[in-house]
């Protein structure tokens, strides 16, 4: 009867525990489509800023740009762009293991800007120097969350604290597929071959229409890296929420067939229990 009752404890504790999951899996899918329309709407405009961008680029000297401009780098930066909570699956962990991945193989000092409290939790244990923590971003990061991010990460560009910026985050393809991914923010890339620019008329002169260009580029990027991260974030606890239910349900299962066997065999006992009560009153 003990191990009965055992049994019967952990069927309502699993019960619980997948009401929990199931319930967690309905608000990241309700999120994620949010977060989904979002991304679907930001990527062509980065997409057009990028081609205008390169387009300006091959019509000045790169290295009269200050976000632009080649120098040696003495610091090199890493954002890296993670959750603020757990029970994602893997989302968190890929991250943290492919920024340890670039830390080990970069030959040069090497900072990071942590972007999420999973993220800088992790790190800030490790002999790596930590030199901005931004958390509590929220599930719809705005572009003013963006541009404050873009705008510190210029500054230590420009004042030669980083000399080099890359983003660390996951790029979103759908609720079961998202990938890690490290891309340059600074110094801003530079076409490899010059375009054609005849038919652009610059007003007043290409260099001025960078200066005012580039850090918006730069506020872009940075938020379309933001929005990326919290889709894959919700489509990672979505899927870990099915997984976690369906899990529930097996283990549910198995303990309702252990509970079922464990009663027949208590109800055969008994019932072998009376034969041979009866059998001895004869």
């Amino acid at each position: 009867m003990a191990h009965m009752r055992d049994l019967k404890r952990r069927i309502r504790s699993v019960q619980s525990t997948q009401h929990i999951t199931r319930a967690m899996k309905m608000v990241a899918a309700a999120k994620l489509r949010k977060a989904q329309a979002q991304v679907t709407a930001a990527r062509p405009y980065a997409a057009k800023l990028e081609e205008v961008v390169g387009r300006l680029m091959a019509a000045v000297d790169p290295e009269t740009q200050p976000l632009a401009a080649t120098r040696e780098v003495k610091k090199a930066g890493y954002v890296l762009i993670t959750a603020d909570r757990g029970l994602a699956g893997g989302y968190n962990a890929n991250l943290i293991r492919l920024t340890e991945e670039r830390l080990r193989e970069e030959d040069r000092p090497a900072a990071l800007v942590a972007v999420g409290r999973k993220g800088r939790d992790f790190f800030r244990r490790r002999p790596v120097e930590i030199v901005k923590s931004f958390t509590d971003i929220g599930d719809n990061p705005d572009l003013i969350q963006a541009r404050e991010l873009a705008r510190q990460l210029v500054t230590m560009y420009l004042e030669g604290t980083l000399d080099e910026v890359n983003l660390i985050y996951t790029r979103f393809y759908s609720a079961i597929r998202q990938v890690p991914m490290v891309e340059r923010l600074l110094p801003i890339a530079t076409p490899r071959e010059k375009k054609d620019t005849g038919d652009y008329i610059y007003e007043p002169s290409p260099e001025a229409v960078l200066r005012v260009l580039l850090p918006r580029y730069c506020e872009i990027k940075v938020y379309r890296a933001l929005l990326e991260a919290k889709a894959s974030e919700h489509g990672a606890r979505m899927t870990a929420m099915d997984n976690a239910t369906k899990n529930a349900a097996e283990m549910i299962d198995k303990f309702t067939l252990s509970f079922n066997r464990a009663r027949q065999a208590a109800i055969t006992n008994e019932i072998l229990e009376i034969v041979a009560g009866a059998d001895a009153l004869k």
